[in-house]
């Protein structure tokens, strides 16, 4: 049993001394770089920032303290730096040992070189060689690998769309020189021949919808004509907007070229037919509600579509059907009959009318969509007398009546560049519409609208929205118009710290103050919104306006708002308080959805 006494010691030591051999790696700061992506691609190339946390072995720690600043070294050489000067120093306190990184970048490589080129057909490209312009990094500049990829790649991928299925690198070379701190690019394709665009052939799997010959017209381009990705992105726009298919795959194929032309299959998944909505809603100018809708996406194989709704609030309740058929003159364009009825009661206005439209809209280009119509309007409307707080409100005893049959234009630019939250947008719409006296209608007017929005961004994510409209009523006979031809002003997306359609003339009886709508409109807004974070935010507005006859009797508002940019949308809480009357209410407004 003695001769076993030195080994149970010896084991009995490295027990005891054991945890000392471990070392747990406490935080890696890294100094003297002041480009941010620098350090971040630093740190996230460091092995010693993936153990921080961890417990570990001395001889690994060391290990991977010597590795830092090859690490580093290779991390700061895609940003043009291949001389830096780094000091890797570590600090034990207790068990953690924490690591300092010091960078000394140094002088950069910079570009002396470029020889950057595209032989073959396209060379004498156009866009091609606005490319080859832009190319970066160019010479004197520093030789930044990602920008040196970007440029790469954009001009390959621009080969591709436009018809360069055969292009290929002749040389493909960077050579840096790290004594003279220098990078000389050598980089040319070989374009080759430009296809052109070859037959198309339509697959609607498992079934056919719809007939062939209304789809393949929207195929704008002759065949044998130039090949360019874009046209087959806008078929597929096209294609989207139908809304007849669940998926869409359009899959050229160069390798079965026939004298240069590309052959193309689309192949189209049908969606389902029936579409069936509910859900329930709120609005502060029309409260509580429900909404049910039912959408039949096709009816027949020549693309006819039914649409309808109804919205059924407190306030306004509708009942819409939509009856469409594709118009091809304008790309995703639609004949459309539709017929609505409306009834609504506000704090002013009691109205109920009939509404029949036909209409022709179609998109002009990528940013202006355009509408022609023709209305037929039966409409019964009488006056609610302003409240007063005194009592209930006391209508007119008689009901007015009105038929107008007028035509309609409007048209929408837009250029947006996120749809649910835009900070670089402008959406401006204008609508002309009229009537002749005798030709189906009560009495002659003639109206102009227009709305305009335009969202900024600043900072990193906050914005500064700018709201206006202005509308003008020609005619003799106003007073007699329906209130949906008139304008009122007050309320969500007019003049906040109103109620809706507060604002605008009056005229008073033996039954009091009624409130009537008017001939002329014009509001602003200017709000402001800053974000805490990637959801919340707050806003404060301004809205200011009237809706007149004569001359603007000006109203303005001012509030704060609640902003939560939700899965659905955005949602928007706002306060509002109008300056012209201290003792009046404030009014609070809920909005879910984008306003563009």
């Amino acid at each position: 049993m003695p001769p076993r006494l030195p080994a149970i010691a010896a084991l009995l030591l490295v027990a005891s001394v054991g945890p000392a051999w471990a070392a747990k790696v406490g935080e890696v700061t890294i100094v003297g770089l002041d480009d941010e992506a620098m350090e971040t691609n630093v740190r996230e190339s460091l092995s010693l920032v993936d153990a921080e946390g961890e417990e570990m072995r001395p001889r690994r720690l060391g290990f991977l303290v010597r590795q830092a600043e090859d690490e580093t070294r290779t991390a700061l050489e895609p940003f043009g730096y291949y001389d830096p000067e780094i000091a890797v120093e570590r600090e034990r306190v207790g068990e953690t040992v924490s690591v300092t990184i010091t960078v000394a970048p140094g002088e950069p490589v910079k570009v002396r070189r470029s020889d950057i080129a595209i032989i073959g057909e396209g060379a004498q490209d156009r866009y091609l060689k606005e490319d080859l312009a832009k190319f970066k990094p160019a010479p004197g500049e520093v030789f930044n690998h990602p920008a040196y990829e970007a440029s790469k790649v954009r001009i390959s991928r621009r080969l591709a769309e436009r018809g360069y299925f055969d292009s290929d690198y002749l040389s493909h070379r960077v050579e840096v020189t790290r004594a003279a701190k220098a990078a000389d690019i050598d980089l040319v394709w070989e374009s080759g021949i430009r296809y052109d665009m070859g037959p198309i052939t339509f697959v609607q799997d498992p079934e056919t919808i719809i007939r062939p010959g209304i789809i393949e017209r929207l195929v704008y381009w002759e065949q044998g004509s130039y090949y360019h990705q874009g046209k087959l992105d806008r078929l597929r726009q096209s294609l989207s907007a139908l809304d007849y298919f669940s998926t869409i795959d359009i899959a050229p194929d160069p390798s079965q070229a026939v004298d240069g032309e590309v052959p193309v299959t689309v192949t189209l998944t049908p969606a389902k037919r029936t579409v069936y909505t509910a859900g329930l809603s709120y609005g502060t100018d029309t409260g509580a509600g429900i909404r049910l809708g039912l959408d039949r996406r096709y009816l027949n194989d020549r693309g006819h579509k039914l649409k309808s709704q109804i919205d059924w609030a407190e306030k306004k309740k509708t009942a819409t059907v939509q009856y469409l058929i594709p118009a091809f003159a304008w790309l995703d364009g639609w004949y459309t009959i539709s017929g609505q009825y409306a009834d609504e009661q506000t704090d002013y206005v009691d109205s109920r009318r009939v509404e029949f439209v036909g209409s022709r809209s179609g998109q002009i280009n990528r940013h202006w969509n355009a509408t022609a119509s023709v209305h037929f309007l039966r409409e019964r409307w009488r006056y609610a007398v302003a409240d007063d707080g005194g009592g209930a409100l006391a209508p007119l005893p008689e009901y007015l009546y009105g038929t107008y049959f007028y035509p309609s234009l409007r048209a929408t630019y837009s250029d947006v560049d996120n749809p649910l939250f835009p900070r670089d947008a402008v959406s401006i719409t204008g609508q002309v519409k009229g009537a002749v006296e005798g030709a189906g209608s009560d009495a002659s007017f003639a109206q102009v609208y227009v709305l305009g929005r335009w969202y900024i961004g600043l900072g990193d994510i906050d914005r500064l929205i700018l709201r206006g409209e202005l509308g003008n009523t020609y005619g003799d006979d106003i007073v007699n118009l329906p209130p949906s031809l008139r304008f009122y002003a007050g309320g969500d997306n007019s003049i906040r710290g109103y109620a809706y359609q507060e604002v605008g003339p009056s005229f008073e009886n033996d039954f009091g103050e009624y409130y009537t709508g008017a001939k002329n409109l014009v509001t602003a807004s200017v709000e402001y919104e800053h974000y805490f974070n990637d959801t919340w935010g707050a806003a404060v507005f301004v809205d200011s306006g009237s809706a007149f006859d004569d001359s603007p009797d000006w109203r303005t508002g001012v509030g704060i708002g609640l902003r939560w940019i939700s899965p659905v949308g955005p949602l928007r809480l706002d306060v509002a308080h109008g300056l012209d009357d201290p003792d009046s209410d404030y009014q609070i407004y809920i909005n879910i959805g984008a306003n563009l």
